[in-house]
């Protein structure tokens, strides 16, 4: 079943953040793929064609829009994540599939590896991108989540700080890349996922300061920030 998610994005300032920080700890549970200090690192390399149509699309507002990631989490490479993104108005939908990190390095060298009959179609479809559209890997965006999770409404919380941007894609799997600040500090990224409907109690609680939904993508920020 298909099923899109709501997502709203919102940024914050140091007070912003640490008021919602107590809220959320107060309503919501960690993540228990959080570590003990209630974060984890997310390392993702972001795909573009020879047109760059997903930056473009981003800095125009097209809707609808998609994107291509492979992405996994502190130094854990044994579970390595392609994904596609897809966004209509405020409504995200995500596909998914694991990869092998011999198959994550092909694409991240820029080969295409070769299609098995038995692969998920997400994978199908970004070959054919990269054979037909010159999709290739174009930027690391590496950040700090501190994640909150609340079953009902399948709600997610999630305060993403210390962006960082890196063109070196060939060292994506090793952790070990340069990496260039792309926000001021003590900014942070909020960010809000539900499906249906999201519980009132939570709704009321991130209210702060009547905080400004915004359109902010990692991902343009940072390619951006090489161009």
């Amino acid at each position: 079943m298909i099923r899109y998610r709501h997502e709203y994005k919102y940024m914050l300032d140091a007070r912003q953040r640490a008021i919602l920080q107590i809220r959320a700890r107060a309503i919501t549970q960690i993540d228990p793929h959080a570590g003990p200090d209630g974060t984890y690192i997310v390392r993702s390399v972001y795909f573009d064609d020879m047109n760059d149509r997903s930056l473009l699309d981003n800095l125009s507002g097209t809707d609808p829009r998609k994107k291509y990631r492979i992405r996994y989490y502190n130094s854990d490479t044994g579970r390595i994540v392609l994904e596609k993104k897809s966004k209509t108005r405020s409504c995200c939908l995500k596909e998914s599939a694991i990869l092998t990190p011999a198959e994550c390095q092909v694409f991240l060298s820029g080969g295409i590896p070769g299609i098995r009959p038995d692969d998920p179609p997400i994978k199908k479809r970004l070959l054919y991108e990269m054979q037909c559209l010159g999709m290739t890997p174009k930027v690391i965006v590496t950040y700090v989540r501190e994640p909150f999770v609340f079953p009902a409404g399948n709600v997610r919380i999630t305060f993403d700080g210390s962006i960082t941007s890196s063109n070196d894609v060939g060292g994506f799997l090793t952790g070990r890349y340069a990496q260039y600040p792309v926000l001021p500090e003590g900014q942070t990224v909020l960010e809000v996922k539900w499906d249906e409907l999201m519980p009132r109690h939570i709704k009321d609680a991130l209210l702060v300061n009547n905080l400004q939904w915004t359109a902010f993508s990692k991902y343009t920020l940072c390619r951006i920030t090489h161009i």
